[in-house]
């Protein structure tokens, strides 16, 4: 024991400390091991457990493990380092005293048995290395089976959600399917029971209804009865007295048809003797008539010559009222001004006569003649009046047709149906627009008459749609006049219910107060009428259910036969001498003849005239005081000016303008034709002729390209172009002297303003610039062209300072044209929250690429090579912008030319010394194009002058020439004017004027009527 204490104090402090390790390192490595086995067997019995108590089991034993297994890592280091056994004074001393254990006699023995007898080296590592192999390798598998656990536990998870989810949708979607059949059903129930409520309603207003009427039925039967009883009684009561009474009356009638009969047969031979005496009495009067009326005439003629002859011819009484119904007819109701002077509407169906009741009463054919079809188509207003010979003036034309001649009738028949035709427009049957004439002669009674189409039944084929209405309408237009007379035609030949004017005047004069009733063709309804009494009932105004003044029967003629109005009168007269129908009495002779319907007709229209004039004169007089209250009222201060005054006064401002063309001097028209014509060929000299001819790198490449350029420019357009230009200036000049306003623009403000407008238009489109000059002008223009020879030092400045200005304005346009491709600048981005689109960032990029490209070469040509397009698009797409080639060669074109531009400034300025050695410049080929353009600069200021001196010495003249004619025909043109100067003051004016006229027209009737009737 004692030789062991001695062995172990001899080892020193630190075998000590690596035997301890070793054995701690020993002891841990068995304490892990029980500690897996322990922690796998608590895994095993604990899967039941929830996840979170394992992975805190795992977690903590995972802990535990690397503790350990860092110790015996450290552990192994150390004794891999510095073995204590494998030093040889350390053995020695192992083998002396022998490790712990080892009797000591045993351990002392000599070193070469030592060597032989010596027990194998113990290696912690291979003791340490699989113990924390499988510790990782169980870690790993536990760690593994923890995350598959949680993975499972998760899916379930979701999958109890998704099917608790399901059932939920499952269960609300049954219940919203058991809430809309409820719902469904109570719908159909509610239906249900409107409709029950609704037939429960309907049943009892159809049983009340039937209630009702029963008791009505019964109640009327009751009253039918009482009163079918009380007549009865009533004829029981006097059916006695009745016979004895019939009895008296039979006795008694006897006598008097005894009486009468005898009583009749000398009536009868009375009234016989009686008609034929007033027969010849009548015809007596008429021939006495026109005898007394033929000398009344022939005094008057002989009176009228006798006097002293004035300047002026007096208007008949009848002329006057004509004048003022012919104004009134042109008058278009703008403000309410109303025709009601009274004239004879003459209306009936289609030949019924109408026309030949007419021209008996002017006594001449006057109208065209058809048979069966419509021939009067517009309303004919004829004024019949007396006068020395028969003869017919339309109002409108200064012809006179005399009347007694057979072909001058022809031509006025020809002339009525030319107007007629003329005034049916657009494919319509009839036309509203009045062919007015003026009718005299010996014994015509005056009065107005208006011959309107006829009432049809059927439209027939070539008739437009509605023409039926539209006649209906016209007649009706004319009837609703409550001073016009009606002249109701209706033909005696037909039967009377086929009429269709009767109803129409019915409608318009139902007391018949201001319609006269005409029977036409009495002869042959007395040929075929089988009983006289329906001419006598409707000459009394029983047949008919419309109302007259008095009814007529005329005959206007024997068929159709082309006879005279003579021979017609005539026949007229013989028939109603031998008529049966007068012998029986169905008609009285004031009634015959178309005379004295004429007689009646005239007495009854001058007594309407007379009642009514001063009435109608009086409401215009109101329409006038209304109108003239207007105007003060909407213009206040202006003096009334009606359409023709205005145009007169336009015409007159019109022209006056057009004189202040010629104040302009000679200046201010050069310097006007000289900005209009570079305006128009700047492009051509700048872009066409000098950015081409730039291109040459030598003197005489340069000049000759300039030249070729500008003498086939002179031969081809430039004389035609600068015509052009200088009639634009002139025609510019009119239009901003026409259009300007004047001292009285407050007055008229815009009123002339379509008037002028359409001067400025035909002018434009009737002028025509004489051409003859052009020739003279090229040759000015060539001669221009050519001189290149700058003889002095302020023509030589002149031209650079010509040039500097046209190259700023051209640079100017320039960088706008590059701004709008590139976008905005910074300053509009940050200003304006602006931005620039893809296309003007691709535009910036090639800029600045373009850019590069010039500071390079800054001789480079207009055009870009095909290399240098590519290498500039490749720089571009490393640089992460894919630019068109397109956009490429669009950029460098406006970026070349600004360039260009700002280079040939430059160039300008520097060759203002350039004058006296401008010839010995070796490169003289940048103050060339001064010459260029002072060439251009030469032929502006030669054209120009000849411009002026073509239009100052006749363009002008012949504008003005060509205004005031236009402006004469213009002043006969009434639709024109009416179209060109309109307005609320125009109109105002026109109806004033209008208004004023026919007052003034009705005075003077009135005066000469109350002096007629004196």
């Amino acid at each position: 024991m004692h030789g062991q204490g001695t062995y172990t104090r001899r080892l020193t402090a630190k075998g000590a400390k690596w035997a301890v390790m070793a054995t701690a390192g020993v002891g841990g490595m068995k304490l892990a091991s029980n500690k897996i086995e322990e922690t796998h067997a608590d895994v095993s019995q604990r899967l039941s457990l929830p996840f979170d108590t394992i992975a805190g089991g795992v977690n903590s034993l995972g802990t535990q493990l690397k503790i350990y297994k860092n110790k015996g890592q450290r552990l192994y280091d150390e004794l891999k380092v510095s073995d204590p056994f494998s030093t040889s004074s350390g053995y020695s001393l192992l083998t002396t005293a022998g490790p712990p254990g080892i009797p000591p006699s045993s351990a002392a023995t000599t070193t070469g048995e030592t060597k032989k007898e010596q027990k194998p080296e113990i290696k912690i590592t291979e003791i340490v290395k699989p113990v924390v192999k499988d510790i990782q390798v169980d870690t790993s598998a536990l760690e593994e089976l923890a995350k598959k656990e949680e993975e499972k536990e998760e899916l379930q998870r979701r999958e109890a959600e998704r099917q608790a989810a399901a059932e939920q949708e499952a269960a609300l979607a049954a219940k919203q399917a058991e809430r809309e059949a409820e719902l469904a059903a109570a719908a159909r129930q509610a239906e249900r029971e409107v409709e029950l409520a609704a037939a429960a309603r309907q049943a009892e207003r159809e049983a009340k209804e039937a209630a009702e009427a029963a008791a009505a039925e019964q109640a009327e039967q009751r009253a039918q009865i009482e009163e079918e009883n009380r007549k009865l009684k009533e004829e029981l009561n006097t059916a006695e007295s009745v016979r004895i009474a019939k009895e008296e009356l039979e006795a008694a009638n006897e006598a008097l048809k005894t009486s009468l009969m005898s009583l009749k047969a000398e009536s009868h031979k009375t009234e016989t003797e009686l008609r034929k005496e007033l027969l010849k009495l009548q015809e007596n009067y008429k021939r006495e008539l026109d005898r007394i009326r033929g000398e009344n005439d022939k005094l008057k003629y002989l009176v009228k010559n006798s006097t002293v002859k004035t300047t002026t011819v007096k208007k008949s009484i009848i002329d006057m009222y004509a004048d003022v119904l012919d104004t009134l007819s042109d008058n278009d109701n703008s403000y309410s001004v109303h025709d009601h002077l009274p004239r004879i509407v003459v209306v009936g169906d289609q030949s019924a006569g109408k026309t030949s009741v007419l021209e008996m009463v002017v006594r001449a054919r006057i109208f065209p003649r058809g048979h069966g079809e419509m021939m009067t188509r517009s309303p004919v207003q004829v004024t019949l009046g007396e006068g020395n010979r028969h003869t017919a003036q339309f109002n409108d034309s200064d012809r006179v047709y005399d009347l007694s001649s057979e072909s001058e009738l022809v031509q006025l028949r020809s002339e009525v149906e030319g107007r007629m035709k003329a005034a049916v427009k657009g494919g319509e049957t009839i036309s509203a627009e009045t062919i007015s004439m003026t009718v005299k002669g010996p014994g015509l009674h005056r009065m107005v008459l208006v011959d309107l189409p006829g009432i049809i039944s059927t439209e027939t084929a070539g008739m437009r749609p509605r023409t039926k209405e539209a006649l209906h309408e016209m007649c009706s237009s004319f009837m609703r006049n409550p001073n016009a007379i009606i002249l109701c035609v209706q033909d005696g030949s037909i039967d009377a219910e086929r009429s269709n004017i009767t109803n129409l005047v019915q409608a318009h004069d139902p007391k018949g107060k201001r319609t006269i009733f005409v029977l036409t063709k009495v002869d042959l309804a007395e040929k075929n009428m089988a009983n006289p009494t329906r001419v006598k009932k409707i000459l009394e105004g029983k047949l008919f259910p419309m109302k007259a003044l008095g009814y007529f029967a005329v005959v206007t003629g024997r068929g159709p036969n082309e006879d005279s109005i003579d021979t017609i009168r005539a026949y007229e007269e013989d028939f109603f001498s031998r008529s049966k129908l007068f012998r029986s009495g169905a008609m009285r002779a004031s009634q015959m003849s178309t005379n004295n319907l004429s007689l009646a007709v005239s007495d009854c229209f001058w007594k309407m005239v007379s009642d009514s004039v001063e009435q109608q004169s009086d409401v215009f007089k109101a329409t006038r005081y209304n109108l003239e209250a207007e105007w003060r009222n909407t213009f206040p201060g202006i003096r009334e000016m009606d359409r023709n005054d205005l145009f007169e006064k336009a015409k007159d401002e019109i022209l006056d303008k057009i004189a202040a063309l010629h104040k302009l001097t000679p200046l201010e028209w050069e310097t006007l034709i000289q900005e209009a014509l570079w305006s128009g060929i700047q492009h051509k000299v700048v872009d066409e002729i000098y950015l081409e001819a730039a291109e040459c790198h030598s003197v005489s490449h340069f000049n000759t390209k300039v030249d070729i350029a500008l003498k086939d420019w002179t031969d081809d357009t430039l004389p035609r172009i600068s015509v052009d230009v200088g009639w634009q200036t002139l025609f510019s000049q009119l239009t901003s002297i026409l259009m300007s306003k004047n001292s009285e623009g407050r007055e008229f403000g815009d009123l002339f303003h379509p008037l002028k407008q359409n001067i400025l238009e035909t002018v434009k489109e009737q002028h025509h610039w004489q051409y003859n000059a052009l020739a003279r002008l090229s040759v000015i223009q060539k001669n221009a062209l050519e001189d290149t020879a700058v003889t002095n030092k302020m023509q030589w400045d002149n031209s650079i300072l010509f040039m500097e200005r046209i190259l700023k304005e051209r640079i100017d346009l320039a960088q706008e044209d590059l701004e709008q491709c590139i976008g905005p600048g910074w300053r509009e981005r940050w200003t304006g929250w602006r931005s620039r689109s893809p296309l003007e960032v691709q535009c910036v990029a090639a800029k600045n690429e373009l850019q590069k490209l010039l500071l390079a070469d800054d001789q480079h040509g207009k055009h870009l090579e095909n290399d240098e397009l590519t290498t500039v698009r490749r720089n571009l797409q490393t640089q992460g912008v894919d630019v068109p080639y397109e956009s490429i060669c669009k950029v460098w074109e406006k970026l070349y030319k600004l360039t260009f531009l700002n280079r040939a400034l430059t160039s300008a300025q520097q060759c203002r010394k350039a004058f006296y050695h401008r010839n010995i410049a070796c490169n003289a080929v940048e103050c060339n194009d001064v010459v260029l353009f002072w060439r251009a600069n030469k032929m502006l200021e030669m054209t120009s002058n000849a411009l002026r001196l073509q239009i100052m010495n006749t363009e002008a003249q012949r504008l003005e020439k060509e205004v005031k004619q236009y402006l004469e025909d213009l002043s006969h043109d009434e639709d024109k004017k009416k179209s060109l100067i309109k307005g609320k003051r125009v109109e105002l004016a026109e109806e004033l004027r209008k208004v004023r006229g026919i007052q003034d027209k009705l005075d003077a009737f009135i005066e000469e009527l109350k002096k007629d009737h004196q």
